[in-house]
């Protein structure tokens, strides 16, 4: 806690007061203008962070300088779809000379905050996000200052700055199509939590649209919202327990599929025997299970490349003093067929 009225602006006095450091420290910190010890450096944003200091070190980290370096925020980078994103954003840093900095938010806003003020304390040039959330105030401040910033995999509505996605509602369209073309007329979906993610929502929406265009009606009984591992057992006993059992199970998530596949294996259910499974994400053990996964692939490379190219833009246009008009790229997914939704349509 501190005793600095509340009124009084704050100053870069207090935070190095507040971190127990010199004011030089705190300032080579900010400016990233020389070495800093790791435990110095988080003292210094723990103070920042105590002190909501954050529209100064806004600032600071808004200052057109030149350091070639790119940052990189992901939601969950156990994720392997990831891997591929990072890929096509390495290639495209590399060939423009750019240095890539990683940071994992682990989708959660508050810790997605801090990850955005320390690229601002170190000067970056501009940020690709995977957003936790539409809340963040700070996307805002950003698009307000026109610092170079891409949004990736998620919209967020309101905030002005390109945005590279892939078209969630096409993917789930494709996935019901290639499961009614096989018969199925009771199709299941399990999803996360949509939390304000557009990705999730769009898939949900996707789904429906695609049922009414089968001529088949949404039935809430089919749609499972769940959290944990647990979760998903827990729904598919319930799935499976009733009288209007599934034919089908539509996953919008890689490590969700694997958690699917857990739970029908646990009821001794077969796939495809008793119950068809396609997966979302296409990944490279997705062709080794037995059966083999069929998939939407998400342009992963490409969606990576193209947020990097994005923003590599926006920064050469920035040091020109122009600005670009903020844009969405929206990228197509396809349909991978293989074995686990049974007979393979020629």
């Amino acid at each position: 806690m501190t005793d600095i009225p509340a009124k009084r602006k704050l100053t870069i006095e207090d935070v190095a007061r507040q971190a127990g450091v010199s004011i030089s420290t705190v300032s080579r910190v900010m400016n990233n203008t020389d070495y800093i010890a790791d435990a110095t450096r988080r003292k210094v944003q723990d103070a920042i962070d105590a002190l909501d200091y954050r529209p100064n070190a806004l600032a600071r980290g808004l200052k057109q300088m030149k350091t070639d370096s790119i940052g990189l925020i992901l939601s969950d980078l156990q994720n392997p779809f990831w891997l591929m994103v990072l890929e096509g954003i390495e290639d495209a840093c590399q060939e423009a000379g750019y240095s890539l900095l990683i940071l994992n938010s682990r989708d959660d806003p508050e810790k997605e905050g801090k990850n955005i003020k320390e690229f601002l304390m170190r000067q970056l040039d501009g940020i690709i996000i995977n957003p936790a959330s539409e809340d963040n105030p700070l996307f805002a401040a950003l698009a307000a200052e026109a610092f170079p910033l891409v949004f990736l995999n998620r919209r967020v509505k309101g905030v002005e700055v390109d945005t590279v996605v892939a078209d969630n509602f096409k993917g789930t369209m494709l996935a019901v199509s290639h499961l009614a073309a096989l018969g199925k007329n009771r199709i299941a979906i399990f999803l996360y939590p949509a939390n304000g993610i557009s990705p999730r929502q769009e898939r949900l929406e996707g789904y429906k649209q695609a049922l009414a265009a089968h001529g088949l009606e949404t039935d809430p009984a089919l749609i499972k919202i769940v959290e944990t591992k647990e979760d998903c057992l827990a729904a598919m006993k319930q799935l499976l327990s009733g009288s209007g059992k599934p034919d089908a199970i539509l996953s919008t998530n890689n490590r969700l599929t694997l958690e699917i596949l857990d739970a029908l294996g646990t009821l001794n259910i077969a796939v495809p025997q008793d119950i068809a499974l396609l997966g979302y994400d296409e990944t490279e053990w997705s062709k080794h299970l037995n059966p083999p996964l069929t998939t939407i692939r998400q342009p992963a490379y490409e969606m990576g490349r193209e947020a990097a190219e994005r923003l590599i833009l926006a920064i050469a246009a920035k040091r020109r003093g122009e600005t670009m008009q903020p844009v969405t790229v929206q990228l197509e997914p396809t349909l991978v067929i293989r074995e686990s939704c049974g007979e393979i349509l020629q």
